[in-house]
């Protein structure tokens, strides 16, 4: 055995011999059974070539390229898995929005202002158009022929919303019936395009409002408009900022009015449905549905009937006067109700409903008389005298007169080589603060705001301080958009922007309600119910509760004071009877002929040099439990008395019939 196994691992020369051979049929054991000895002396031994180095670094090998594939199978599963899951679905689940039934208007009375009518858009999904560059150009000159809007504004559109690919983009509103039935057909042909079924919101004309059925259109005069607002589809701006919050791209928004103070309450919520879809992004199976949830409806504080009154006297009244704008507010003195609403000239909110044409909204645009422009809460204008109640207030608040002080009116008050003018030549004799209200005498203010030789007047710091209590100078905070908050002026701001130091005749200006003071009309009826109810200031408002459309439970919105008890009753009273006597013997008198007792006061505003003065009345009634507040401004219109005081006589007449039911 020794010897066989010499002869396999010797050495044999390089010429004729193998090194190392292995020859397993020579190999013989010298035992049968059990472990073999091993061979005393040898170096040889039978083995592999493959050496414990290269074992390792094949080991090493093996191990890093299962950690490659470990942490891409953690990169691909757990860290973007959800991506990764989301794409795949796309490609074959799709999530669409079921849009929720918007809020409607109801009056105070519960008459119905608008309702949502169906309404057909064409849409685009992005992800589902063709990824080939000319299938593309293709699909897209097809929707321009349909749409008749060229190809590079559709690409536009898709650009500007390309982040939203798996959503319907809109790229025209309003088609009609049989287009949209064209687009159905033709869109098993056309991937990613389809047509969007949502609805279109429509305005009722408050004379049929009773029966929303008969879905009458609102005139070009309704003013309304103003109130209510209109939708708009949400820009891109306006998209990302409300994507998180459940917009997308192919909803509208509260642009104007009511419509966008509550869009939070009106929208609702949208339901949700799962489908999946083709390789066209065609809807082929319902995997799961939620249902949307309705907004809410919006019952106004606004009387439809008081407002089709309103806006039906001072269009009359305009053609009479040849003027074209106006303002006038009817409010609840008691609690803030804003009961009527005018601002002329007016426009139709149903031109904004399912989008707007350009040359429709270039004519609203260019109309130098703004009809979008709201001047009951947004326009501001010198106030005139109708200011007065709120200086008399100060003046016997800080004690500068008593109800019993008197000034003698001569025609006006001469300082150095300036002279400041009564409205009435020669003067109203002796003056106290009832008949300085009821014949509006300017001397009187200028006593009590300037003063008068040793008679010293409030001052401006105490006549701004006192407008502001008001609500002058500031927003009263009504819930619709738009509100101004008019200006009072300062020595500091004369000196800063004028670079003048300020003058006593400044004062005696802003004690009329002229110079730079600005106001709007709303602040003068605020300022008005004010001393109606006895020295409280309501925040105005036009919404009055919110109904759940399922349960029909009211929601109501509570009036709020913004301030209180800084006149007090005592000085009230005495402001009250002096634009009583307004009525009685003064600048109102025609209000007499009422078959109650009212009291106003009017005011003429100078603001032009060249132009013709703005006309104010302010008033409430009844006397002693008013109800109603009226403040009408019209524009360039002259004499309160004669523009503004026939508006809120004719109002009250038949307010009084349309109270006791006559």
């Amino acid at each position: 055995m020794k010897e066989t196994l010499d002869y396999l691992f010797t050495d044999q020369p390089n010429n004729n011999s193998r090194t190392n051979q292995w020859v397993e049929e020579s190999v013989i054991f010298e035992k049968k059974i059990g472990k073999q000895e091993t061979l005393p002396g040898s170096g040889r031994f039978i083995g592999s070539g493959f050496s414990y180095k290269k074992s390792n670094l094949l080991f090493v090998t093996f191990v890093f390229f299962l950690g490659v594939l470990f942490a891409r199978l953690v990169y691909l599963q757990i860290m973007h898995g959800g991506a990764y899951l989301n794409t795949a679905r796309g490609n074959r689940e799709r999530l669409i929005r079921i849009p929720a039934e918007r809020g409607l208007f109801f009056d105070r009375n519960g008459k119905q202002l608008t309702t949502n009518i169906p309404n057909f858009s064409l849409a685009i999904v992005p992800q589902d158009l063709p990824r080939e560059q000319t299938k593309r150009q293709g699909l897209i000159k097809q929707l321009s022929e349909i749409t008749h809007k060229t190809p590079e504004e559709i690409e536009k559109i898709l650009d500007e919303y390309g982040s939203y690919s798996y959503e319907s983009i809109i790229i025209q509103e309003n088609l009609d019936y049989e287009t949209a039935l064209r687009v159905q057909i033709e869109s098993t042909h056309l991937p990613g395009i389809y047509v969007h079924i949502g609805s279109k919101r429509l305005y009722l004309h408050p004379e049929d409002v009773a029966s929303a059925t008969t879905s009458p259109m609102v005139d070009s005069t309704s003013s309304l408009s103003h109130v209510l607002g209109y939708l708009g589809k949400l820009n891109k701006e306006e998209l990302d900022s409300l994507y998180s919050k459940g917009y997308v791209p192919s909803d509208s928004i509260g642009k104007t009015g009511v419509e966008k103070s509550y869009e939070d309450a009106l929208r609702g919520v949208h339901g949700k449905r799962i489908a999946e879809v083709d390789a066209l992004g065609r809807e082929q199976t319902v995997l799961s549905e939620e249902p949307p949830t309705p907004g809410q409806h919006l019952m106004l504080s606004i009387d439809v009937l008081m407002q089709q009154k309103l806006e039906e006297i001072m269009q009359s009244s305009m053609l009479l006067l040849k003027k074209k704008r106006a303002a006038a507010v009817v409010m609840n003195p008691q609690n803030g109700d804003i009961l009527a609403l005018v601002s002329f000239p007016t426009f139709n909110n149903n031109d904004f409903s399912g989008g707007i044409s350009q040359e429709v909204y270039s004519q609203y645009i260019d109309d130098p008389d703004k009809p979008l422009f709201n001047r009951v809460i947004g326009g501001t204008y010198p106030s005139g005298s109708t200011v007065k109640p709120g200086i008399a207030s100060a003046a016997l608040e800080e004690k500068v007169i008593t109800d019993k002080t008197t000034v003698l009116s001569t025609g006006g008050v001469r300082v150095g080589q300036w002279f400041f003018p009564d409205w009435q030549a020669g003067g109203h004799g002796v003056t106290d603060v009832r008949k300085s209200l009821a014949f509006s005498v300017n001397t009187f203010y200028y006593y009590i705001g300037g003063g008068v030789g040793s008679f010293t007047g409030l001052g401006v710091d105490l006549i701004t301080h006192y407008l502001r209590q008001f609500g002058f100078s500031e927003a009263l905070g009504i819930d619709i958009p738009g509100e101004a908050t008019g200006f009072l002026p300062s020595k500091e701001w004369k000196e800063r922007e004028k670079g003048e130091r300020w003058y006593v005749g400044d004062t005696y200006n802003l004690s009329i309600g002229q110079g730079d003071l600005l106001v709007t009309p709303l602040q003068i009826a605020s300022l008005t119910a004010t001393v109606a109810n006895g020295g409280t200031v309501y925040q105005p408002h036009v919404g009055s509760a919110l109904v759940d459309p399922l349960t029909s439970r009211q929601s109501q919105i509570p009036p709020k004071i913004i301030r209180n008890q800084f006149i007090s009753t005592e000085h009230i009273t005495t402001v009250r009877l002096g634009m009583r006597d307004c009525v009685v013997a003064g600048s109102c008198r025609r209000l007499g002929l009422l078959p109650f007792e009212a009291a106003g006061k009017t005011g003429t505003a100078q603001w032009s040099s060249t132009q013709p003065t703005h006309a104010w009345f302010t008033s409430f009634a009844p006397f002693e439990n008013p109800e109603v507040v009226i403040t009408v401004l019209v524009e360039e219109g002259g004499e309160g008395s004669s523009a503004a005081v026939p508006i809120a006589y004719e109002f009250y007449a038949w307010w009084w019939q349309y109270k006791h039911g006559t």
